[in-house]
């Protein structure tokens, strides 16, 4: 009769997991993820050739092909798929066990690096770095700008976070930060008895230029508004600065209104039509394993967003 550890082993797998190559678990994902051999080579730093012979073995080991050629490039199998959000997680999960023995602000020296767009930098970025600093202050802050989040954000190496406004689509889970309203800013030269309407319908437009349409143009078009757009610019922290020069009107979100108003001559006033406010989200690096890293940040963008 075998002693009872050994039926528990044969009971919970261990005794095949015994025979499997463990080492092969972090070059299926990363192929998994690229779908490139090439590619996935890189980020565990293996040779071509040896990835190549990996994926022969990852082959035999799961009995599927898990990547098949089509085209000039190629694609994931059905079971290929299945597999990658449990081998993320088993991966993470492994990290947490050896890699992380507990996070100690005074002590890391890490480099953090969050991606925004520059209007956000505006309006946060300041108060980031200064509570990083103050808290961490072994630690680099990175803040990396741009203009829609990009897939290479998400790899290792690239952000632990990034704070991108409800606009921007993105594949990860995501945390409402803080909402941030709309409001019409003007020169203050403008009549002060014109009301907000007033000035949407008198004043030609300073107009963010992008394919997709703020939500208060919308608002407008639908309330049958009459309105000239006067300036396009791709710069939406460009606006105000245009706005206080040109004498236009703009509609704007009240966080980067209120904080250029201290470098640049504008008017504020609630937007007069019923509009959402803009939400702006945490989305987390998926490959950011370290939880102690990750309360402690999203405790310092809470306190950054906590402002009027």
């Amino acid at each position: 009769m075998n002693p009872p550890h050994d039926q528990t082993a044969s009971d919970s797998g261990l005794d095949r997991l015994a025979s499997v190559n463990l080492n092969l678990l972090a070059p299926m994902l990363a192929l998994l993820e690229e779908v490139s051999v090439t590619r996935a080579a890189v980020r565990v730093g293996m040779s071509q050739p040896a990835m190549s012979h990996a994926l022969g073995r990852m082959r035999r080991l799961v009995g599927d092909d898990l990547v098949e050629r089509q085209g000039s490039g190629l694609v994931l199998t059905p079971r290929a798929v299945e597999l990658i959000a449990p081998l993320r997680e088993l991966l993470r999960q492994t990290a947490r066990l050896v890699d992380f023995p507990g996070f100690d602000p005074r002590e890391d020296s890490r480099t953090i690096t969050v991606a925004m767009t520059s209007s956000t930098a505006f309006v946060v970025g300041a108060r980031l770095a200064r509570l990083v600093a103050e808290r961490a202050p072994n630690a680099t802050l990175r803040i990396r700008n741009f203009t829609s989040p990009q897939p290479q954000d998400f790899i290792d190496g690239g952000v632990d976070a990034v704070l991108v406004s409800e606009a921007f689509t993105s594949p990860y889970p995501r945390r409402r930060l803080y909402e941030n309203r709309w409001v019409v800013i003007a020169h203050p030269d403008t009549d002060p008895d014109a009301s907000a309407l007033d000035l949407l319908t008198s004043l030609p437009h300073v107009a963010y230029d992008t394919p997709q349409r703020v939500s208060p143009y919308a608002a407008m078009d639908a309330g049958g508004l009459d309105y000239r757009i006067g300036q396009f610019v791709s710069d939406f922290l460009l606006i105000p600065h245009l706005v206080s020069e040109v004498k236009g009107v703009a509609v704007h979100t009240f966080r980067v209104a209120s904080a250029m108003r201290d470098l640049v001559d504008i008017r504020i006033e609630e937007f007069p039509l019923p509009v959402p406010a803009l939400g702006v989200d945490v989305v987390w690096n998926p490959r950011l394993a370290d939880e102690k890293f990750i309360a402690w940040l999203w405790e310092i963008f809470v306190e950054v967003a906590t402002f009027e």
